[in-house]
């Protein structure tokens, strides 16, 4: 099994995201989440956590979509998460959102 970060991107920030939700929203954020990772099941290897922005070090800088959380998981490719992620409640999240995978490599030398 191959290993993969999800990074879930959106133009609107986390804080913004959250900030603006009603208990009850809130409540069935979490539970449109719950029930993704319940279908997803083994394949979370991390479910992850909402991340926002604090800075950046070195003469590149961030562009379009900013990175507002993550999971990691663990499929036989890449066709396999695309299709664990598909209807996945981040889409339903306020913005023009989008998720990136990134496939896990070996560490040479390792």
């Amino acid at each position: 099994m191959t290993k993969y970060m999800v990074l879930y991107r959106s133009s609107t920030p986390p804080s913004e995201q959250m900030g603006n939700m009603s208990p009850e929203q809130a409540k069935e954020g979490m539970e449109a989440w719950m029930t993704w990772a319940g279908k997803a099941g083994s394949a979370i290897v991390d479910l992850g956590a909402p991340v926002q922005s604090v800075g950046s070090v070195g003469k590149g800088g961030s562009s379009g979509q900013q990175v507002c959380g993550f999971s990691i998981l663990e499929a036989d490719s890449k066709g396999a998460i695309e299709k664990m992620l598909d209807g996945h409640p981040h889409f339903m999240s306020p913005g023009d959102n989008s998720i990136e995978i990134l496939e896990f490599l070996p560490v040479p030398g390792m």
